[in-house]
């Protein structure tokens, strides 16, 4: 009977290696057993379940939920920090922007203001030149009329001295001492 099991593997390898198969021979080890009773998958699975045990009896998961919640506590603190600094610079942001707007509108009304001053300085200025000139022309005609006046009293003086001074030789060439007795005698009496 070896015989005959022996000649049947003989020919199933050798039809295997005719077909390019080859057959590996299965070996059947013993496993090992902790004390020759249970097999290395219960005593792995029961030590995990004692530390498992150990764990929930010291209290592990409740540390790992009140770490975890501290966690999270301080997270949402600190998102709440963003939160409000986020809104205060939100607001500087706003706050800049508008005091740039308003930084041109204060500089456009400035600058429209100068322009006003600019020009009222303009017109002053006309006003005061033509006023300066209307002085200046009066002063110097007032001069004119004033140098006229003078240059008439001072021919009419001369004239009147020159008339005096002929009517004084006229007079004395043509009348006689005689005469300008008779003359003041009825003046005279005129009175």
């Amino acid at each position: 009977m070896a015989e005959s099991v022996a000649v049947e593997q003989g020919i199933a390898h050798e039809g295997a290696e005719m077909a390019g198969e080859t057959t590996a021979h299965v070996e059947h080890h013993a496993e090992p057993a902790l004390l020759g009773i249970a097999p290395p998958v219960a005593v792995v699975s029961a030590s995990m379940i004692v530390l498992l045990a150990i764990a929930v009896w010291k209290g592990l998961p409740g540390m790992l939920t009140r770490g975890l919640d501290s966690q999270i506590a301080e997270i949402k603190a600190q998102l709440e920090e963003a939160k409000t600094l986020r809104a205060e610079a939100e607001a500087l942001r706003k706050e800049y922007a508008d005091k740039i707007a308003n930084a041109e509108k204060d500089a456009a009304a400035m600058l429209e203001h100068a322009r006003h001053e600019a020009e009222a300085i303009v017109a002053k200025a006309e006003k005061d030149t033509a006023e300066v000139i209307t002085r200046r022309e009066k002063m110097a005609q007032e001069k004119i009329a004033a140098a006229e006046l003078a240059a008439v009293t001072d021919l009419r003086n001369k004239a009147a001295v020159a008339a005096a001074a002929a009517a004084k030789g006229l007079i004395a060439a043509n009348h006689s001492a005689d005469a300008d007795k008779v003359l003041v005698d009825q003046a005279i009496a005129g009175i």
